[in-house]
């Protein structure tokens, strides 16, 4: 991995967004890369956007991704993609949790939120992983570990970092008590992923 690669974060407060950033960033730092991160924090509490900017390489100078030069596209939630599908390259890759969170303007009728957004990504990106997170997650024991199963799924377009690698990564960011739970949420990430690439 020579060159860097921008992996943009986008969802809602609440959803685990920044968590899961911090688990990357470790798999990366700890196998000798460049990691530089930067979070905007929108009104979490209230579910507003949060965006994580993550660049990884071997040398990496600046944290912030340039306009249109987003690698992957990583977003916890189908209309935050939506929102910000526009910074992707042509050749880049998106990974969506399958998950709508009405935003305040909606919960309150002042707009609609916008249909076909699922499809609309599967037809536009080339490589395009949409991910039953929440689902999953609760399949795994806890719906909070949906982050946990959102990473699991990006790993898989790391090939060259071997899945044990990740899982020393998310035991570094969580208490001994909720490794079983995430790991598992990771592992069916995963395979949700990999299920789509066949």
């Amino acid at each position: 991995m020579g060159k860097v690669i921008n992996i943009l974060f986008t969802g809602v407060g609440g959803q685990g967004i920044l968590r899961a950033s911090d688990v990357v960033s470790d798999v990366f730092f700890f196998a000798g890369k460049d990691v530089k991160k930067s979070e905007v924090h929108g009104m979490a509490q209230r579910g507003g956007s949060v965006v994580s900017h993550l660049r990884i390489g071997d040398k990496v100078y600046s944290p912030l991704i340039k306009d249109g030069d987003v690698d992957i596209l990583f977003s916890f939630e189908l209309l935050e993609a939506y929102r910000y599908i526009h910074q992707l390259k042509e050749d880049g890759a998106v990974v969506v949790n399958n998950q709508r969170i009405n935003p305040p303007a909606v919960a309150i009728g002042e707009m609609e939120y916008p249909k076909g957004i699922a499809e609309f990504l599967r037809e536009n990106v080339k490589r395009c992983y949409i991910i039953d997170a929440l689902d999953l997650a609760i399949k795994a024991g806890n719906a909070r570990a949906l982050n946990m199963v959102m990473t699991g799924a990006l790993s898989t377009l790391f090939e060259d970092v071997e899945e044990e690698k990740w899982i020393e990564a998310i035991k570094g960011r969580f208490p001994e008590k909720l490794h079983e739970v995430n790991i598992k949420a990771f592992k069916l990430g995963r395979e949700a992923a990999l299920s789509q690439k066949k």
